[in-house]
């Protein structure tokens, strides 16, 4: 008998570990969201976990990548996106939760320099010479074809009649954060990146500004997945806060919502 109760005894610490784990994997979420958030969203989620003891793993990528990843069934709970392109194509694929979605966010695009460039003080406008400011150098923005940051830029430079001799030049990267590098490390002459971005690389410095209109409104808009897991709901509730609007501020995000507590 007393065999057959250290064996349960064993049995009973053993269920519980198992069960203790399942607990804290179930309170644990995933936010797949666009590269330009990491360091905001990294902070953001720092302060949520503190407020209501639910972990949150973070996946940062051009936003293209994350929406055919969550097709696909990857385990998200949550999607920001960096335009409202992605997001629709997320919810077209019924991936989404679409009663839940908000546009969030905005942003702009600024062209930058390597912090110890020569060029400075760039006027952007009609005519404005992209490929001659670039002389033989490179210039670095995400994939124009798909992701958001790549498809402003590409859109503003059309607009501004600049895109056709500059188009050579250009650089293309899986993601907004892989062109901030290499402007930051030399190996582009420019970059096109977010404002935000420019601003959390030293590396870097920003040496002018896209006209606001020379392009599609940058909208970043979040939602749950359709696979959410019902602690979504409080992530989603936090990120319309007074807390996560000053943190989003503080990273030269423009919060397009009034908060709501």
């Amino acid at each position: 008998m007393p065999r057959l109760a250290g064996l349960f005894a064993v049995f009973v610490i053993l269920c519980g570990s198992a069960c203790s784990s399942a607990f804290a994997e179930d309170n644990t979420l995933t936010v797949f969201a666009a590269a330009s958030m990491k360091n905001a969203l990294d902070d953001i989620d720092l302060a949520f976990t503190a407020k209501t003891g639910v972990k949150v793993n973070a996946s940062y990528a051009a936003s293209s990548a994350l929406a055919k990843q969550i097709e696909q069934g990857a385990p998200a709970d949550v999607f920001v996106s960096a335009d409202t392109d992605w997001m629709d194509y997320a919810v077209g694929k019924k991936s989404i939760n679409e009663t839940t979605r908000v546009n969030l966010l905005g942003n702009s695009i600024v062209l930058i320099a390597p912090k110890d460039s020569r060029i400075d003080n760039v006027v952007i406008g009609q005519g404005f010479d992209l490929a001659k400011l670039a002389g033989d150098g490179k210039i670095a923005t995400a994939d124009v074809k798909a992701v958001p940051v790549g498809k402003y830029a590409k859109a503003s430079l059309e607009k501004l009649g600049a895109w056709a001799a500059a188009e050579p030049k250009f650089a293309m990267t899986e993601n907004v954060r892989a062109a901030l590098a290499l402007v930051a490390r030399g190996e582009a002459t420019l970059g096109i990146v977010y404002s935000t971005d420019a601003k959390v690389e030293p590396g870097v410095k920003i040496v002018g500004t896209f006209p606001s209109d020379s392009h599609p409104a940058i909208i970043y808009p979040v939602a749950a997945t359709a696979t959410a897991k019902p602690e979504t709901a409080s992530y989603l509730d936090f990120l319309r806060s007074s807390a996560a609007k000053t943190v989003l501020e503080k990273y030269g995000f423009v919060y397009l919502i009034k908060p709501t507590s």
